[in-house]
């Protein structure tokens, strides 16, 4: 019999409500303590999902539960503190993408991570979908040679949070939230990008961030909205590779051609999925099984329970808590992916390309106190 993986959780929040709905249909993991500074969230949540232990800080969680680990649900500037004083408290950590912030923040969680032994993952959802499993498999098999090219692009026409109708005014407040569809959607998708790139390091980046979609004026002035809608920009890696990236909150197009990476044999395309090789003369095309990849990998690649390591993030973290997989360096890839969008930003602010350098030295602490 194994144990049973404790888990506590900060923040009640919307994003809050999705992870324990995950963990509810995970059996070795327990949900055992939450805590909300808002008494009517905290008391609905814990009424919602059964939970008997409720508290009104992060302190008093940590001061009193009984815990393996915290998942932290908080808006992205408060994630630094909560997830430092987690693992200084000798708890593992879960915690919502963005990493952080800024950089600086981000940095000092994984350095956390590294001083106190415990681990510390990050919500990557995407890098666990049957499209990134499948393209890993084909670029680990050599299908499509050495990769020097990639986009990651995320879409929606009008779909900014708060101002277009869901969501909460700290969504599209830079002092809260930091960043915009860069932080919100773009983790997303650049971090899939580097997952299949091998997560080389970052040489230069170029970009520009947007906010040009009318909106709502009543709700433009509430909301106080001061981060972008629109983030564009082009990385250049230490291995010679190039990303490229276009993540939109609100634009006006129906919809982008969607992520894809291109070697020198061949070239993936996300979504839809679909491989592109030459064969002598003939350049072919094909979609792919994705379903019966899934069920094959899960069946003859899995533990003796048929428990697939990479079938969600939050399996993957009780897999690695219980010592049952080694756990994916998700921290360093948000790590890199907190470091190429705020390059973007200050980008945009200089009005040129910076260095890697230029943006580590740059990166200032955003770090609320949880």
């Amino acid at each position: 019999m194994r144990n049973k993986i404790r888990i506590g959780i900060i923040g009640c929040g919307q994003i809050a409500q999705q992870h324990l709905l995950n963990y509810a249909a995970i059996p070795d993991a327990e949900v055992v303590a939450i805590a909300d500074s808002d008494a009517e969230t905290l008391a609905a949540t814990a009424a919602k999902f059964g939970i008997g232990e409720t508290y009104s800080t992060l302190q008093e969680l940590l001061d009193t539960a009984s815990l393996d680990a915290v998942d932290v649900c908080l808006h992205n500037n408060y994630h630094a503190d909560a997830a430092i004083r987690v693992m200084e408290a000798g708890l593992h950590c879960y915690s919502e993408k963005p990493m952080a912030g800024s950089y600086a923040d981000a940095l000092a969680m994984l350095d956390a991570s590294h001083r106190t032994g415990n681990m510390l993952h990050i919500q990557l959802a995407l890098i666990y979908s049957d499209e990134t499993k499948a393209a890993k498999s084909l670029i680990d098999g050599g299908a499509i040679g050495d990769a020097y090219y990639a986009r990651a692009t995320g879409h929606r026409r009008r779909g900014r949070p708060y101002v277009d109708g869901y969501g909460k005014p700290s969504f599209v407040q830079k002092d809260i939230a930091a960043g915009g569809s860069l932080f919100d959607m773009g983790v997303y998708h650049i971090s899939e990008m580097l997952h299949l790139l091998g997560n080389p390091g970052v040489l230069r980046v170029s970009g520009r961030t947007f906010q040009k979609v009318e909106l709502d004026e009543l709700r433009a002035q509430a909301g106080r909205y001061s981060v972008e809608e629109l983030g564009c920009g082009f990385v250049n890696f230490a291995n010679g590779a190039l990303l490229e990236i276009a993540e939109a909150w609100a634009i006006h197009l129906d919809s982008f051609e969607g992520s894809f990476i291109v070697g020198d044999k061949g070239g993936i395309r996300l979504r839809p999925f679909s491989l592109h090789q030459p064969h002598g003369d003939i350049d072919v095309s094909g979609g792919a099984d994705l379903d019966a990849f899934t069920y094959r990998t899960r069946k003859l690649r899995s533990d003796d329970n048929n428990t697939d390591p990479l079938q969600s993030s939050q399996m993957h973290w009780i897999l690695a808590l219980q010592g049952r997989t080694e756990l994916l360096n998700t921290a360093e890839l948000a790590l890199n992916t907190m470091l190429i969008s705020e390059g973007i930003y200050l980008s945009e602010e200089l009005g040129r390309e910076v260095t890697v350098d230029e943006i580590k030295e740059r990166s200032i602490t955003r770090r609320l106190p949880v």
